[in-house]
């Protein structure tokens, strides 16, 4: 009789259809309030355009957000990935979350005290607004960090593994550097503080390690958690 596999101590990562799954209260619950504040997060490139379709009418714009969560929930099904959106599945991802939050936090809050900065109420208030957790980690992680370190490896190539993964290392850093550093431009911009900097620094390096090892659902739900986090606390 062959032995049967012993179960991982974690799930193992989403597929990319899965992780959209697991992400679908935050991307529903952000249109469905964004839509009242007189802002909207820098990275989020959708509400104004569903503002548009629905021609400034708040019911229609709610009727096009439930929409494209029917929708992808009808695709979820068609592909039989029914499997994806069962409810121990959300509350694993959001213990995840949790977790991951906690660590982060510490660890933030440990560089920066080990560097005797200082890190004030104005400066914590801004590290997350809301809809932070979905559309930057699509921004930075996915896009910056995971389609930039693809470009980068295939434009290095020939290259062994090791220097492979110094590569990915070395840009890794650079994208939670620039992560951090597009907090302080634009019309919603903050004044640059070191303290904050750094702190957004260390929180993208987490966020990067989370994205690489565990996928896209666990980031965007310690991003969004942890946002929670900040604004609640």
């Amino acid at each position: 009789m062959a032995e049967s596999k012993p179960e991982a101590a974690l799930p193992e990562g989403s597929d990319p259809w899965s992780d959209l799954a697991l992400t679908l209260p935050i991307f529903i619950g952000y249109h469905l309030g964004v839509v009242f504040l007189p802002m909207r997060n820098a990275a989020d490139v959708v509400t104004r355009e569903l503002v548009a379709l629905a021609n400034n009418d708040l019911l229609k714009y709610g009727g096009l957000t439930l929409l494209l969560g029917a929708a992808f929930v009808g695709v979820l099904a068609v592909l039989g990935r029914g499997h994806t959106l069962k409810l121990e599945r959300f509350v694993w991802v959001l213990a995840e979350g949790v977790a991951y939050a906690v660590v982060m936090r510490l660890i933030a809050g440990y560089v920066v005290g080990r560097m005797k900065l200082s890190l004030g109420e104005s400066a914590s208030g801004f590290v997350m607004s809301l809809g932070a957790g979905f559309y930057e980690e699509i921004a930075f992680r996915v896009v910056l960090f995971g389609l930039g370190a693809k470009v980068l490896r295939l434009f290095a190539e020939p290259i062994s593994s090791g220097k492979a993964t110094l590569l990915t290392i070395g840009w890794a850093v650079i994208a939670a550097a620039v992560f951090s550093g597009w907090h302080h431009v634009g019309e919603f911009g903050e004044p640059f503080e070191l303290s904050a900097f750094v702190f957004r620094w260390v929180c993208g390096l987490v966020f990067t390690a989370i994205y690489v090892f565990r996928g896209f659902a666990p980031v965007v739900w310690t991003h969004a958690l942890y946002d929670i986090w900040v604004l609640a606390f």
